[in-house]
């Protein structure tokens, strides 16, 4: 049994209560043809249904082609998805299936979404998320095998370095457990973890595909992204931590205030302009059936405190966000439940909607075609 099974039941009631006037969004039109541009939304699914897609919907309008790869290969992709990136002309899924020895990693044709290899689980347990270091290399963070609910990060975690001209795994960098979230900066990666209370960031060295060295923080660090002063963020720890990726040291440090002690802040994104972050900040509430309530904030990189006081969207979302670096516009996903579509809402910087467009089951990461 893998984590997000243990989250489904709380996760599911708490985003039925914020999802009451999505229902009246029009209906998508025409599919997109080939998928040269666009977004795609990585759809979940339900965990132990196995039945993650991904859509691809138009920057522009409401237009969306739905379960793209079941469509060009005949086959579904045969359990959650985990993540998805390109690399040149070459798309990586991360396959994430319920049951042991099932998860894999598709890579596709970018434009056609063909099938070109398939990475079994003997290769790969547990994908994270993935991330291209150059046109023919990609970094893949993984958990390995997962014990039981006394020890569940059995293993260390690793990164997984994935030779795009010969599509096979060629290395496995040993890290924390949980490996989790990875950014780019420079020729460095930094990974952070998930849930095994590890306290520190991995440094990885993109040319030699070796741990290079690694930044205590605090526990389960999540890695936010580079702001424009060139500082990377992450949470960890229950704080805000700013690292100067040089020196490959912590800066600074900031909590965030709020007045509902019971709040916690999840789900932190940069913006395109790389000034401004956004988050959730949540709690289930024992007082109305562990309903999940909360607002979506944001904060500017340069404060010297950040109070969620005044939420950006007076919304939450449980769904995850990206950020198009080219529109500088937010999408959040909103799950109604693990049965049925969910909704990808556009944001403009300044927090007006711009609209809402019908996803499939659990719409959580975004990948934003170039």
């Amino acid at each position: 049994m893998k984590i997000r099974f243990l989250l489904i039941t709380f996760l599911t009631a708490g985003i039925l209560a914020s999802c009451d006037n999505s229902k009246n969004d029009p209906e998508p039109e025409e599919p997109i043809e080939p998928y040269d541009l666009g977004v795609i939304v990585i759809n979940a699914g339900n965990f132990t249904d196995n039945n993650g897609t991904l859509s691809l919907i138009s920057r522009s309008n409401q237009t969306a082609s739905y379960d793209i790869f079941q469509k060009e290969n005949l086959r579904s992709i045969s359990g959650g998805i985990s993540g998805y990136a390109e690399a040149k002309d070459k798309g990586i899924i991360l396959v994430d299936n319920s049951t042991a020895g099932q998860d894999l990693i598709e890579i596709v044709d970018a434009g056609t979404f063909k099938s070109v290899a398939t990475i079994p689980s003997s290769e790969i347990e547990n994908p994270r998320n993935v991330i291209p270091v150059s046109d023919t290399k990609a970094y893949i963070t993984a958990w390995d095998a997962t014990g039981d609910f006394s020890n569940f990060y059995a293993n260390p975690g690793y990164v997984a370095v994935l030779d795009l001209t010969s599509n096979q795994i060629i290395k496995k960098i040993e890290v924390q457990n949980g490996a989790e979230t990875l950014v780019k900066v420079g020729d460095d990666v930094f990974v952070g973890n998930t849930g095994s209370g590890q306290t520190i960031v991995s440094v990885i060295d993109v040319n030699t595909d070796a741990l290079n060295t690694t930044i205590e923080v605090g526990a389960n660090p999540s890695i936010i992204g580079e702001d424009a002063s060139g500082k990377l963020w992450i949470y960890a720890g229950g704080q805000l931590q700013k690292i100067n990726p040089s020196s490959k040291s912590v800066e600074s440090t900031m909590s965030i205030t709020s007045s509902n002690a019971e709040m916690s802040p999840s789900s932190f994104v940069m913006s395109a302009d790389k000034n401004t972050v956004y988050y959730t900040m949540s709690f289930y509430d024992a007082a109305d059936n562990w309903i999940q309530k909360g607002e979506t904030f944001s904060f500017n990189t340069s404060a010297s405190t950040v109070e969620a006081t005044t939420p950006f969207i007076d919304r939450l979302f449980g769904g995850g966000f990206g950020v198009d670096s080219e529109t500088g516009y937010l999408y959040a996903g909103l799950i109604p439940s693990y049965k049925q579509a969910g909704y990808v809402f556009r944001y403009m910087p300044n927090g007006t909607l711009v609209d809402s467009v019908k996803a499939e089951i659990a719409p959580s990461k975004f990948y934003f075609k170039k």
